[in-house]
């Protein structure tokens, strides 16, 4: 509804602490501006030039500015463009005074930074409407700093958090390497050579070795399902029963109490379950353990659900090993691959992870098996650590440094030469 001509204009509700700065030649419009900014609430600063009101702003930061077009030392629309150049707390709503400007002059006190204008001669309603909108204005702008000022606080508090977390994953980072105790160890003229890479903080791979008796070793690689702390807390927890320097290794009881050490095969289903019956976890985890006799170069070993190992012969031909097995915590009676072969003088035998194999580039392939074999054959000449650093190197760079899953590999090493003892 239209109200009525000589309805007086409705009051508007006093905020406290506004501050308005009126710029103008002193005359009736001064006093009728300034008039209604005071009922309103603001605290009104008045000066008669841009230079005076430049000051006054300063000191005054003022929300709601009224200036003219004409000032004795600049044009309305300069002084605005000063003022938005000048340094703030708060925003301020700027309104030019015109009269007679045409629509150029529009434009270019727009690209100033001017919000509003009121025409003279000025009337009560269309003057109280501009104090309206310029409130509306700073009240949106205040809500939004107030709102930002606690985004910002939310997000230091989250990158204190962040960083504490990461002093603490470092932390981890040092403690979970420091499962692997020894990264290479020589038994007769096997060599076994480590690779344990993490594809963030922590994970869960597992690979390590210990020695049975004084002809055999085992050796073993463990790839846990997912990342993150859950991973590598039942990776922490199966390095304990895996440990060559305790009691607690599952595989040494026996040994220790004069029997054998416990077949691969029957370690693999003493973790199956204990994943089901100790752990209210849907995590499950993939293994190769083994036993190799040094001396005579038999290899007993249990395939549950690990990638294949890979074993190539002195010609450079790669030969797979395994049928894969089922992966350990998955079922109650789960089938594992059990395989007994023999290393000859001059092999060498990879066991890798899924985090090797399974890489792959933005929208590419994976790298496979086959990928596998051709980094094989391409450093057949590199052994050891050098080997494993250079599959490290091959993949990362295949992925184009985008791996998101964990590195892990055990290589065992035939030093070619040595004569296997005479088997009937």
């Amino acid at each position: 509804m239209t109200p009525a001509p000589n309805r007086p204009p409705r009051a508007l509700r006093p905020l406290p602490s506004r501050r308005a700065l009126l710029v103008d030649n002193p005359g009736p419009d001064r006093t009728q501006i300034a008039q209604h900014l005071r009922a309103a609430g603001y605290v009104v600063a008045e000066a008669d030039s841009a230079a005076q009101a430049l000051d006054l702003s300063r000191s005054h930061d003022p929300e709601i500015i009224f200036s003219a077009w004409d000032l004795p030392d600049q044009h309305g629309p300069e002084f605005c463009r000063a003022f938005r150049a000048s340094a703030r707390k708060v925003y301020g709503y700027f309104v030019l005074l015109t009269s007679d400007q045409d629509e150029q002059d529009i434009r270019d006190s727009l690209d100033a930074g001017a919000d509003d204008f009121l025409d003279r001669p000025i009337s009560d309603r269309e003057l109280l409407a501009r104090i309206s909108a310029g409130e509306r204005i700073l009240r949106t702008e205040g809500e939004l700093r107030a709102s930002n000022a606690q985004l910002q606080s939310a997000l230091d508090k989250l990158k204190e958090t962040q960083s504490a977390m990461d002093r603490d994953l470092q932390e981890a980072r040092k403690l979970q390497q420091g499962l692997v105790r020894e990264r290479s160890g020589q038994f007769g003229a096997m060599q076994i050579s480590l690779l344990l890479r993490p594809a963030g903080h922590i994970g869960g791979d597992l690979v390590g070795f210990f020695p049975i008796g004084e002809d055999r070793v085992g050796f073993y690689a463990l790839d846990v399902s997912g990342h993150g702390v859950t991973a590598a807390l039942l990776t922490a927890q199966l390095s304990v029963h895996l440990s060559g320097a305790s009691d607690q290794n599952v595989a040494l009881r026996a040994a220790q109490s004069g029997s054998d050490a416990v077949p691969p095969a029957a370690l693999a289903h003493f973790f199956n379950n204990m994943m089901l019956e100790e752990m209210s976890t849907d995590t499950y985890f993939t293994m190769i353990y083994a036993e190799l006799n040094h001396v005579t170069g038999e290899v007993r070993m249990v395939q549950a659900g690990h990638p294949h190992p890979m074993l190539q012969m002195p010609d450079g031909h790669v030969q797979r090993i395994g049928k894969g097995g089922m992966p350990v915590g998955v079922l109650e009676n789960p089938i594992f691959d059990e395989i007994e072969f023999r290393l000859e003088p001059g092999t060498r035998l990879l066991i890798a992870s899924d985090g090797i194999t399974e890489a792959c580039p933005p929208g590419g392939r994976l790298l496979g098996e086959d990928g596998l074999e051709a980094i094989l054959r391409t450093n057949a000449f590199l052994g050891g650590h050098a080997f494993l650093e250079s599959m490290a190197w091959s993949v990362s760079e295949y992925c184009r440094g985008d791996r998101p899953d964990d590195m892990s590999a055990v290589l065992i090493e035939y030093s070619a030469g040595t004569t296997l003892p005479f088997r009937t």
